[in-house]
């Protein structure tokens, strides 16, 4: 089977011929049709990621094929059932064995290149403002990053859930994307002062619920336009830094500031993340989420994929085809 592979970290990923591994007690064995790629996958194969996998490994959290193989004892999917592949690690690849509690049929109404990248991005929006920022309809919610992958998640997600969105994002293009996908208020944050901006989108109280992916001066900057009793929900870090939070301005605004690390629910909650997902693709079919797949790569183009996520010169996802 044909494999992306990283070798050595931080040196450009490999395609290579390997051997198809064989099923085992409760697995199944999936044809790849597509991987999402994340910003997580560009960390783990530069050697930043909190997770440090053996070399050599495939990179993907994330990716959509059929079924073609199941072990005795698996009944929730069988042969020529479209499924959704929840690794953690190692989706792009051209065949796939894993756990079947790994697997989650795909909607009847998404193609697999859709469904490769909806896991992730959906996923993480949906339990952060679900499960742990308790957004509310009619609530403020703030989304940077709102043109990126997990952003545009959050601004439809956000949308569906009755909240009036705010989009960051930067430069025109990217702020109309966000506006296309449901965000009521969208702003460039290259050009225009976050505070100031949020502050006078909301009469001065700023925004309820702020999902943050990009950390560094634009969690600095959340700190300063956040309501009272607010929710700062943190994504990530794509700005390279990691910021610090300061005790008293939590203290005296009186706000939670939270996490959603999206991956470690798969084996701490999986009930809770079944839930998520039975949410998302009740959305998914009333059309309200539109997942934006802008562009696709073959397995030999994944170097050029993740160096442009890296430059943050992309909007939506970006999917791997074998």
């Amino acid at each position: 089977m044909r494999a992306l592979l990283c070798k050595e970290l931080g040196k450009p990923l490999v395609v290579e011929e390997v051997p198809a591994p064989p099923l085992s007690e409760g697995t199944v064995r999936v044809a790849m049709r597509a991987a999402g790629v994340n910003f997580a996958d560009l960390l783990l194969i530069e050697g930043k990621y909190q997770e440090k996998p053996a070399l050599p490994f495939s990179p993907g959290m994330e990716g959509a094929g059929t079924v073609v193989e199941v072990a005795p004892g698996v009944s929730h999917v069988k042969p020529g059932t479209r499924v959704i592949t929840l690794t953690g690690l190692g989706a792009a690849v051209s065949e796939l064995v894993l756990p079947a509690s790994d697997v989650i049929a795909t909607p009847d109404e998404m193609d697999d290149i859709t469904a490769a990248g909806f896991p992730v991005s959906y996923g993480t929006a949906h339990l952060g403002l679900w499960h742990r920022a308790r957004l509310k309809a009619g609530e403020v919610l703030l989304v940077h990053a709102a043109a990126g992958g997990v952003g545009l998640a959050a601004v439809e997600v956000g949308k569906a859930m009755g909240a009036v969105v705010i989009g960051s994002a930067g430069g025109l293009e990217k702020c109309a994307l966000a506006k296309a996908h449901g965000a009521n208020h969208v702003f460039d944050y290259r050009t225009e002062d976050i505070r100031e901006r949020v502050k006078a989108l909301t009469d001065g109280r700023g925004a309820d619920v702020i999902f943050d992916p990009v950390g560094g001066d634009v969690f600095d900057a959340s700190l300063r336009c956040i309501n009272w009793e607010g929710r700062l929900l943190v994504v990530g870090f794509a700005s390279g830094r990691i910021p610090q939070v300061p005790a008293n301005i939590v203290l005296v605004k009186n706000i939670a500031v939270l996490s959603v690390y999206w991956g470690a629910y798969r084996k701490r909650n999986p009930a809770l993340y079944r839930e998520s997902f039975a949410a998302l693709f009740e959305m998914y079919r009333k059309g309200r989420l539109r997942p934006e797949v802008s562009r696709t790569f073959e397995f030999s183009e994944a170097n050029e994929a993740y160096r442009l996520l890296g430059s943050r010169q992309t909007t939506g996802k970006l999917v791997l085809i074998p």
